[in-house]
């Protein structure tokens, strides 16, 4: 039988067919030999087939995307978020907890690397101060200007969810972020018929407090699916070459073309039509540091 993959708790995964029944299958040992440096070989948004006898599943049909991170204890490995997806949807917060720019930037290009389309969400409008609502505009406008769809929203204050829907409708989304950003909160409010635990962000080191522990898909309505994943402490790039990450900004990618050199990095090298741009403001100086701290950090891992 076939299905998508719509829970996975590590140890048994939730498969739902074509006519809605879920089935609860575990896998095969040999799905984990197969050269996959993963720690989950079936994802949410896997499209499998499973054996109807004993529910174990045989076959992972070959991926259209998938959302990665570093796996939490295991450094050299991989831990794949949802596959299949139309989009990503970040969840940011400017404060309590605040999301920063470089995590903001590392989602955004874990998602451009396959071309799937990004959204931001800021949440928590309620509680902003008139500091915090202007670093805000700020970062709506860089955003904004590079075609990532930006709303504003309180999740439990606002009643209306009317634009937000709008963007889910008829795609199958998957939704990241910081625990306590208000992943699960959100959810609730777009369905209460979802019922995801909530807790209060932790007010030591204004940290968030994991409730949502395995990544789940949810149907909103008909086929309006969303994808709901654990919080993201930190979001590492996983195998990405030092010269190809300024393909996944989108407002280098065509200006690059224009450096002196085809391998050029955009961080000393003469002629680097990049540094100009960025010099004009033509590109933002906040994205272009998220940049370098990009190549940086993949650059030291060689």
């Amino acid at each position: 039988m076939k299905g998508i993959v719509t829970k996975s708790t590590g140890s048994w995964y939730a498969v739902m067919t074509d006519d809605g029944i879920t089935h609860q299958c575990r896998i095969k040992g040999k799905l984990r030999l197969k050269g996959i440096k993963t720690t989950n070989p079936v994802a949410v948004g896997d499209r499998v087939n499973f054996e109807e006898k004993d529910l174990v599943i045989n076959e992972i049909e070959e991926r259209e995307n998938y959302i990665i991170r570093k796996a939490v204890k295991k450094s050299k490995e991989a831990h794949i978020l949802a596959s299949n997806v139309d989009q990503v949807g970040l969840i940011a917060t400017i404060s309590y907890p605040r999301t920063s720019v470089g995590f903001i930037d590392r989602f955004l290009i874990s998602a451009e690397a396959f071309r799937i389309p990004q959204f931001i969400v800021f949440n928590k409008q309620d509680i902003l101060s008139s500091d915090e609502l202007e670093a805000q505009e700020e970062l709506i406008g860089i955003y904004t200007k590079i075609g990532v769809e930006c709303i504003k929203v309180s999740a439990t204050e606002d009643k209306d969810f009317s634009r937000l829907m709008r963007i889910l409708h008829g795609k199958l989304t998957m939704i990241g972020g910081h625990s306590g950003v208000g992943k699960s909160t959100l959810l609730n409010r777009l369905d209460p018929g979802i019922d995801q635990q909530t807790k209060e962000v932790s007010d030591f080191a204004n940290k968030g407090v994991h409730t949502t522990t395995f990544a789940e898909m949810f149907i909103l309505q008909g086929d309006t699916r969303v994808i709901d994943t654990p919080g993201i402490k930190e979001l590492g790039l996983i195998d990405m070459d030092p010269v190809e990450i300024s393909d996944y900004f989108p407002e280098m990618r065509e200006t690059r073309l224009d450096c002196k050199f085809s391998d050029c990095l955009h961080f000393e090298e003469p002629g680097c039509a990049v540094k100009n741009a960025v010099e004009a403001s033509e590109i933002s100086h906040i994205r272009y540091g998220s940049y370098l701290s990009m190549i940086m950090e993949e650059d030291n891992r060689r």
